[in-house]
């Protein structure tokens, strides 16, 4: 006979946002439910009558650590809509400006959010003491990822620079070519992320799912490319919503997101990788054959493996990108651009995966409609199907342990709870 355990995680530490884990195991089987108990606050009704000028400064607003990719989101889904072409520099610098954005969230996590579990601390405030040098790593890639985010957008969190069209300032050469100089430096930092993260000591725990992400052929697509996934979707951004299905569960602010016919998906580093692997950089793939990496790797702990071959991904890429530029003064004003009746669909990769945003304007640009899905709501369902396969391995541990070992599970996926609350206006 089983005997049923039950395991309840009333608040989840080190995440962003407020959340539970409800967790019943019987024998190989357990209930699972991921709570996102965090208000909704109903961004897309709020949207509805504001002008296409302000939605990229109000969106951001959803969210502190990933403001640039709600900007850069809405940003193309305004300019599709309203038919604006933009410069080869914008798209180099928006590039860019999210690249900053991912480097200094992928840190947050993995140093002072996962890291702890692994190396048995309660928190970074102790870890510190006894791994002052590692700390001081952490940091300095943190500065740099929010440096070059305030150097290309006017500011570290929410930037304000962006506008609808281009950017109202570009930064200088003198700037660029001193935070490339930081950027080369960094690398070292960058590779010891890496073997540092492999060292973990992760649960020998796999489960394969559907994994999605943004692709481009030749790049590693963060900006823009086609949706593509493990089990063969390739779809643009204007079909996501016949692909994809969304529905609200009785327990949680975040709706649960499906492949329509398929079921429950992951997003975020892990995909990525695992979909974009041959298109990194030499360095980052040798990296990843030195610490033992392969592709497809579907144990979700090892998202942070991913996360930090991300890092050094993108610290190369910066380089490349800056090495790149055409730099010219091109100031834009989002006023000079004329309002249309119009739709625009836009996926960008933020740090935690695909980031939708879609609207539907009048024709003096103002939102008829919005709709906005976030990553930590793609991942909410798959979470609970994770931790569903997972926790039955581990149902011998006392209830503390398992609880610590799916909050790591939780973590691995970095959700940002605030962002996937998500509700839309009824009429």
């Amino acid at each position: 006979m089983s005997l049923e355990k039950t395991v309840n995680v009333e608040y989840i530490p080190r995440v962003e946002g407020q959340g539970d884990l409800k967790i019943k195991v019987k024998g190989e089987t357990a209930e699972v439910e991921f709570v996102v108990y965090e208000p909704p606050r109903f961004f897309e009704a709020f949207l509805t009558g504001r002008n296409f000028i302000e939605i990229h400064e109000l969106t951001s607003r959803i969210c502190g650590i990933c403001p640039v990719s709600h900007q850069l989101a809405a940003l193309k889904a305004v300019e599709k809509a309203m038919g604006v072409e933009v410069s080869d520099l914008t798209l180099s610098l928006r590039k860019l400006l999210h690249m900053g954005s991912h480097i200094q969230s992928h840190i947050l996590n993995l140093y002072l959010l996962s890291a702890p579990d692994y190396l048995g601390y309660e928190s970074i405030i102790p870890m510190a003491k006894d791994n002052l040098e590692i700390v001081k790593r952490a940091l300095r890639l943190k500065k740099l990822g929010n440096d070059l985010v305030e150097l290309v957008g006017g500011r570290a969190i929410h930037p304000v620079s962006t506008v609808v069209g281009g950017f109202t300032e570009t930064p200088s050469k003198t700037a660029l070519d001193s935070i490339k100089k930081r950027l080369m430096e960094a690398r070292e930092d960058a590779i010891e992320t890496v073997r540092f993260v492999s060292k973990f000591s992760y649960p020998d725990f796999e489960r394969r799912c559907e994994h999605i992400a943004l692709t481009k052929e030749g790049e590693y697509a963060i900006n823009d490319g086609k949706l593509r996934s493990t089990e063969g979707l390739e779809i643009r951004e204007e079909e996501y919503r016949a692909c994809i299905k969304e529905e609200q569960v009785d327990y949680s602010w975040a709706k649960h997101s499906t492949v329509v016919g398929r079921g429950s998906y992951l997003v975020g580093p892990l995909a990525r990788v695992n979909l974009s692997f041959n298109s990194m950089t030499e360095l980052a793939k040798s990296l990843a054959d030195e610490v033992g990496f392969k592709t497809p790797c579907y144990n979700p702990f090892k998202s942070l493996v991913a996360r930090a071959l991300e890092v050094l991904n993108l610290v190369d890429m910066s380089v490349e990108a800056i090495d790149n530029l055409n730099l010219k003064d091109e100031r834009i004003s989002e006023r000079d651009f004329k309002p249309r009746e119009g739709e625009g669909y836009a996926i960008v990769e933020a740090p935690r995966g695909i980031l939708y945003h879609a609207y539907g304007f009048n024709g003096e640009g103002r939102v008829k409609w919005a709709d906005i899905v976030t990553p930590t709501c793609q991942n909410a369902k798959n979470i609970e199907e994770d931790l569903k396969a997972f926790t039955p391995k581990i149902s011998k541990m006392a209830a503390e342990d398992i609880a610590l070992r799916s909050e790591m599970l939780v973590r691995a996926y970095d959700p940002c709870i605030s962002c996937s609350v998500h509700a839309q206006l009824l009429s």
